[in-house]
């Protein structure tokens, strides 16, 4: 063996070898991170306390509704003292101010990144280890980005003359923070301050000293703007080559995929707040059955998790993650798209 191949393959050996040391630190980590929150069907109190009531009433006791005049069938009209009944448990549960879920929604998977995950907000950290979840979180901020300023500049306004609520205005700029600076304003505390002024203006909402207007014409700039960063994503998820011509290397396409499972994961939740809040102009448009097919398509995408992402050919053996994502990030697109110009009709 020459010196020249006896170096080569020293090289090769080295290389080999740090590849496999990071990615032994990486599944390190890996193990200590908190998992996703898991989407669940939530059922409202109300619900569940009538189904509780059925199952302990007796069957042989009549309804309070029901009609109890003397027939041949019938038992004589009689009270009867329910033990466990109290005034709380007899009134149905209360539905949310309008908006109050959107705002919550908003305010909820940020709240997740800044607090709840792992090491928190990982963009402006100094040693920077899990590149993966740093553009999950890109990805989760764009989103809300965008939802705070609809929300501040379209559906707490009557018209464009409106003054813009205040807490919105504040929460809209505390997010335009760049999220890779490290001090002197911190993105974390600002960001935690942006969801400080949408909890304030949850709770005027609440109190009925905040508006939320859901005219069609205001859900309408929401759809376009989450369609046109999932159009983003889809051509970062299809492309082959970069815009200086040169090809996407396997450390964009793994950039591209797990930004694109935050952007995926946030609209999924805002979205399936839009349907709560939005539900009557969405039935009366017949847009109900597209909103919902976005959300599915959304949650599709967030819930893809590969151990190793590949951008192996479309017809080998690997699996390409990048096409993978990209059907449920287009499906998502296709569907707001189809629902925008369904409620503009």
């Amino acid at each position: 063996m020459t010196y020249k191949q006896f170096l080569t393959v020293r090289v090769a050996g080295g290389i080999l070898l740090a590849l496999v040391v990071l990615w032994g630190l990486w599944a390190l980590i890996s193990m200590f991170e908190k998992g996703e929150p898991s989407h669940v069907v939530q059922v409202e109190e109300g619900e569940l306390m009538h189904e509780a009531e059925e199952a302990e009433a007796p069957a042989h006791v009549p309804s309070v509704h029901e009609d109890t005049h003397e027939t041949p069938h019938t038992v004589p009209e009689t009270t009867y003292d329910v033990p466990h009944a109290t005034p709380e448990a007899a009134t149905p549960h209360e539905p949310k101010t309008t908006g109050v879920a959107f705002v919550e929604a908003t305010i909820s998977v940020m709240d997740y990144e800044l607090n709840e995950r792992f090491w928190g907000w990982r963009r402006n950290d100094l040693i920077r280890f899990t590149d993966n979840v740093e553009h999950i979180q890109l990805g989760v901020l764009e989103v809300i980005r965008r939802a705070s300023v609809t929300l501040a500049e379209k559906i707490s306004r009557y018209g464009p003359t409106d003054v813009i609520d205040r807490n919105l205005e504040n929460a809209m700029n505390w997010f335009m923070i760049k999220p890779d600076q490290y001090w002197l304003p911190s993105p974390e505390d600002r960001y935690k301050d942006g969801l400080k002024e949408l909890q304030s203006y949850a709770h005027r909402l609440e109190k009925g000293e905040a508006r939320f207007y859901t005219r069609p014409d205001n859900l309408i700039p929401l759809l376009d703007s989450f369609a046109e960063l999932l159009g983003s994503c889809d051509e970062n998820l299809v492309k082959a080559q970069q815009e200086g011509g040169s090809l996407v290397s396997w450390f964009d396409v793994d950039d591209y995929f797990y930004y694109a499972k935050g952007v995926a994961k946030a609209t999924g939740e805002i979205l399936h707040a839009v349907e709560k809040d939005f539900a009557s102009v969405l039935e009366t448009r017949h847009g109900l059955d597209l909103l919902r097919h976005a959300v599915h398509a959304c949650h599709v995408a967030s819930d893809l998790d590969p151990w190793l992402v590949t951008d192996a050919s479309l017809d080998g053996i690997l699996a390409n993650h990048r096409a993978n994502m990209a059907a449920p990030i287009s499906h998502a697109r296709y569907y707001l798209d189809a629902l925008s110009k369904t409620l503009s009709t």
